[in-house]
């Protein structure tokens, strides 16, 4: 019988640097690592794709999935739904695949209570004043949503330490690096 994939939660601050870390480690063939595409309610922003950043349903038809438990986990942040399709998880993890959760705070504590076991890493700028920046240079928020998102960013690095491994970003090449030794350590 082939042996269950593990479920690796990676999560961070918004504008922490999730996107362009995991971008460096996802492809790694070593650890069979199928990444979980996250629904939302959030407009597309400029470049992304429906099914590869996301896959984006509108507010009423993510509320259906939600009455129809198709979800793992699901959120609402900054007036959005987020969630992990429950479908798409359980079938690669009894293909004995690995699968990558790139998720809030709010959603990683349902999926580290469902699942004990999984992989959790925590990545954290190396100041608040770097996310700001980093935020800032995004230009997807006005000045009014990225204060709402640091206060929230705040909030979120106290609870760092629900998660076994905590990563600082402050070079996205370091971190992947820090990252791959965990997987390491944790997959093969």
């Amino acid at each position: 019988m082939k042996k269950r994939g593990k479920i690796i939660v990676f999560t961070g601050p918004s504008g922490v640097g999730k996107e362009t870390v995991k971008k460096l480690f996802i492809n790694d063939k070593r650890f069979n690592l199928r990444y979980s595409i996250s629904a939302t309610s959030r407009p597309k922003r400029k470049g992304e794709l429906n099914g590869k950043n996301y896959h984006f349903l509108t507010k009423e038809k993510f509320e259906k999935w939600i009455k129809k438990n198709k979800f793992l986990e699901w959120v609402i942040f900054s007036n959005n739904y987020y969630g992990t399709p429950d479908h798409f998880l359980n079938k690669y993890l009894k293909k004995g695949e690995n699968v990558l959760l790139e998720i809030e705070l709010i959603g990683a504590k349902k999926v580290i209570k469902k699942y004990p076991d999984a992989v959790t890493i925590f990545l954290l700028p190396p100041k608040i004043s770097d996310l700001e920046k980093r935020l800032s240079l995004r230009k997807t928020e006005n000045e009014e949503e990225i204060r709402k998102r640091i206060e929230i960013a705040k909030a979120e690095i106290k609870e760092k330490d629900l998660f076994k491994y905590r990563v600082v970003n402050k070079e996205p090449k370091e971190s992947a690096k820090e990252i791959i030794e965990i997987l390491k350590k944790e997959l093969l």
